[in-house]
């Protein structure tokens, strides 16, 4: 009995033994990863593999990229939405992040909202491009109650001689320069690419300026018809008290909100007359088109959403995704009522422009159906305020 006894408590002591082992190893293991986002390296794990990568990329003349990612306006989101919230949507992101996140590169949250990117192997086009590619999807994420994050990225190629902190500064310096152009974006630190040529940075504003021009080279019409509802949209989203940095969204949509007609064909976008069942099934496809346009240019994917569903309707039969009420973006339903008021009050080659009053009655006997009641309060107070001062409507 003794002997069984004495067995059985060094049986015990192994299996306590070999548990204690278990739980240091996961201790050592949690260590390494980020108490957030498990799936993502921690700092001081970062840090150290940045050291043996750099060494090694001086040790065998290779290249090596960093970058720095912080999300945009991340503070904003918490006060907001609140800390749960922007948990939730710093966990979105740094899933994304590991899962586009290639096989031999590594990423880690460094604080708060900043992450990092250690790069071997890459060049400074090659990261950004990676980047880029994030950012595009980024913009489509769903946590937390928002949908759409926007990031800033700084990019800095391991330079001769650089340190690890040399690397990490100049991402920094890179970061504050996305972040002062307004972020939604990829700079590169000092402006060159892997084979020293000049990198060129194509802003926003000529972005959209193309596409305007090239919308209207296609179609004048729709070109200067949607000039015409930017103002419109900018007064009612004042109005609905949006922050400027939606007005400005609103703005652009407003501007591209056609720009999925340039995939329409010919003789159905010009036709004088009104359009068959099956014409209208292309046209309704120009939305979808206008958003795969313009989500394929980072940092536009909010305005890409507001131009996908600037046809939804209100009692949720529009298209193409019969979203209704408040599951539609606030920019499209902008939109819709004011691109409607503005077709209507315009000549087409099929029919004369409806008068003012007229116009207005349709857009008030359509709200709560077919327009938002709040926007088109908004919208027909400032259009009576304009009137009231002797202004012309817009």
């Amino acid at each position: 009995m003794r002997g069984e006894g004495r067995k059985r408590l060094s049986d015990e002591l192994a299996a306590a033994r070999q548990r204690v082992g278990e739980l240091e190893g996961e201790l050592t293991r949690l260590s390494q990863r980020d108490p957030l986002i498990p799936r993502l390296l921690s700092l001081g794990a970062f840090r150290i593999q940045l050291e043996l990568d750099v060494a090694r990329a001086h040790r065998c003349d290779r290249p090596l990229s960093v970058a720095l990612l912080d999300i945009d306006r991340f503070r904003h989101l918490n006060l907001e939405r609140g800390y749960a919230a922007g948990d939730a949507v710093l966990a979105a992101v740094g899933g994304l992040i590991a899962e586009r996140t290639r096989v031999h590169d590594l990423a880690c949250r460094m604080g708060g909202d900043e992450f990092g990117f250690l790069m071997p192997e890459t060049g400074a086009t090659a990261a950004q491009e990676v980047i880029e590619r994030m950012l595009v999807e980024l913009e489509d994420l769903e946590a937390g109650g928002t949908r759409g994050v926007s990031a800033s990225v700084g990019i800095a190629a391991l330079e001769i001689g650089d340190k690890p902190e040399s690397v990490l500064a100049a991402a920094s310096a890179a970061l504050e320069q996305a972040r002062a152009g307004g972020g939604r974006r990829a700079v590169v630190f000092g402006g060159s690419t892997q084979n020293g040529e000049a990198a060129f940075e194509l802003g926003h504003g000529d972005v959209i300026a193309a596409l305007a021009s090239a919308l209207q080279e296609r179609d004048r019409y729709t070109g200067e018809h949607s000039e015409s509802v930017v103002d419109l949209t900018a007064r009612v989203g004042e109005a609905l008290a949006l922050d400027s940095e939606e007005i400005n969204r609103v703005r652009t949509a407003a501007l591209l909100h056609d720009i999925g007609k340039v995939g329409v064909p010919d003789e159905v976008l010009h036709k004088p007359g009104p359009l068959t069942e099956r014409e209208w099934e292309i046209m309704r496809q120009h939305p979808a088109i206008g958003e795969r346009i313009l989500r394929a240019i980072p940092g536009l994917g909010a305005v890409a959403r507001i131009v996908r569903h600037e046809h939804e309707r209100w009692d949720g039969n529009g298209y193409p995704d019969q979203l209704a009420g408040a599951e539609i973006p606030v920019g499209s339903r902008i939109i819709l009522a004011c691109d409607a008021y503005h077709a209507m009050t315009s000549d087409r080659p099929y029919r004369k422009a409806m008068a003012h009053a007229e116009a207005l009655a349709e857009l008030s006997g359509n709200a709560g159906t077919q327009f938002d009641p709040e926007v088109v309060e908004a919208l027909v107070g400032y259009l009576f305020g304009r009137r009231q001062a002797g202004l012309t409507a817009v």
